[in-house]
């Protein structure tokens, strides 16, 4: 019973992970197109996550497998259930990357252009489809007694899920924005910076509204009463922080804030979910829970060990690929992405 749980906090870690790296991923592709007006400003945007977006994305991978090795029934009800939404997120980062690779085969200004907005429309799906998946997820889906999903393809799209996708898109592009000022200097870093101004303002208004809504659209009043808990007044404060950072141009704080609400509305997400890791909205004991879900003990001990050995080793490395990449990039100074 304790695997079931030390699991279930490792997944949410790695999905926490990738939200807080795939955010500002997306964001940079998202902006791309908009800050740079140039093509050698574009390709300086896009050199801020050059050698970043493809281990960014590793941690997506990780989780869904140990997802499909710790609890397989999750893993069959989520990619049945949710299979056109995950296909339409497949195509879109496949999409992103290659537009990534292929913008800079050939010279021509419109092949570059066209693949710019190919770059935008692939980083604009991931956290949007996100977005939906993750209000889902905490409002339910209509799942049978067998485990089995019984919706179509539109019971995932309400205007509760729209409205969770719309905050997780404008959360990754504030996110984007203050990454390309960190990591930028001059007229980038002061439209990078300018664009967050406004940004900011938007993605609280409309995470706000989402938080109020989850009130009526989901069981969390039946669990918290009328006090949310620690974590999410902890999301609201880090993103209520983020402007006042960025007026004072302390880029820095206010991406750390940003990352921060991500990391603290992740949790709270889970915190929501625990012990179910799919709610179904037909009946509440038809949902899977990391108990009913969950892979045999022996499985989930050896999966245990092989983790306790790899994952320092993967984090070592990518700690080590952010610190040697830490340097703001400047015009003429980057590689031909």
């Amino acid at each position: 019973m304790i695997l079931n749980i030390v699991w279930f906090i490792l997944i949410a870690i790695l999905f926490t992970g990738f939200f807080v790296l795939e955010g500002f991923d997306y964001g940079v592709g998202i902006l791309t197109p908009f800050l740079g007006r140039t093509d050698e400003q574009r390709r300086l945007i896009i050199n801020t996550i050059g050698p970043f977006w493809d281990a960014n994305e590793v941690w997506l991978i990780t989780a869904a497998g140990a997802m499909f090795a710790a609890f397989p029934h999750w893993y069959a009800t989520l990619f049945s259930g949710f299979y056109i939404a995950l296909f339409l997120l497949l195509v879109a980062l496949i999409v992103r990357a290659v537009a990534f690779e292929f913008r800079s085969k050939i010279s021509n200004p419109r092949w570059r252009s066209t693949w710019d907005w190919l770059l935008f429309v692939g980083s604009v799906l991931p956290p949007f489809l996100w977005g939906v998946a993750i209000a889902n997820f905490i409002r339910g889906v209509p799942i049978d007694s067998h485990m089995n999903y019984v919706g179509t393809f539109w019971s995932l799209i309400t205007p509760f899920s729209i409205m969770g996708g719309l905050s997780l898109l404008l959360l990754s592009t504030l996110s984007g924005a203050l990454y390309i000022s960190l990591r930028t200097v001059g007229e980038m870093q002061a439209r990078a910076r300018e664009t967050a101004r406004g940004i900011g303002a938007l993605t609280s208004l409309v995470m706000f509204l989402f938080a109020v809504i989850c009130f009526y659209n989901t069981d969390l009043f039946s669990k918290t009463g009328i006090d949310p808990g620690g974590v999410p007044v902890l999301a609201a404060m880090t993103l209520l922080s983020v402007p006042f950072f960025i007026y004072a141009k302390r880029d820095g704080w206010a991406f750390l804030m940003t990352s921060l609400t991500i990391v603290f509305s992740s949790i709270t997400v889970f915190l929501h979910l625990f012990p179910r890791v799919m709610i179904s909205s037909l009946n509440p004991d038809w949902s899977l829970t990391i108990y009913n879900a969950a892979s045999g003990p022996y499985s989930l001990r050896v999966m245990t060990i092989i983790t306790v050995i790899v994952l320092p080793f993967v984090l070592a490395y990518q700690a080590w690929t952010y610190w040697v990449f830490r340097h703001r990039l400047r015009p003429g100074g980057h590689l031909d992405y």
